[in-house]
């Protein structure tokens, strides 16, 4: 295991800690190392308690990119608080214009 891997590993299990603290920083910090492997783990972490963990863990996804984040944070936008809301729309924001562009549907037209 390498270094990177390593402190990937720790920030992604940091996001489990019982300080609210700390979760939003490791969300913040898998945001900073823009690994997809951080996708997964930051997507259950826009259902934290604690609404500043929410917020960074969209922000981390938008900067990761990774199209796999679209659903769940279209999801989230539903029941969230204003400057959430925020940071989410900004999320989507960034992974469309990497050039993700969803398949239509029927439903969609």
């Amino acid at each position: 295991m390498n270094e990177d891997t390593g402190r990937l590993e720790h920030f992604i299990a940091m996001l489990d800690d019982e300080d609210p603290s700390k979760r939003w920083k490791a969300a913040e910090s898998l945001g900073r190392f823009m690994d997809e492997r951080a996708v997964d783990p930051l997507i259950l972490a826009l259902t934290d308690e604690d609404w500043r963990v929410r917020q960074k863990a969209a922000w981390a996804l938008g900067k990761i990119g990774d199209p796999r984040a679209l659903v769940p944070l279209r999801r989230s936008l539903m029941n969230e608080r204003e400057g959430v809301k925020e940071i989410i729309e900004e999320a989507l924001d960034e992974i469309k214009a990497r050039g993700y562009h969803p398949v239509r549907s029927a439903d969609d037209r």
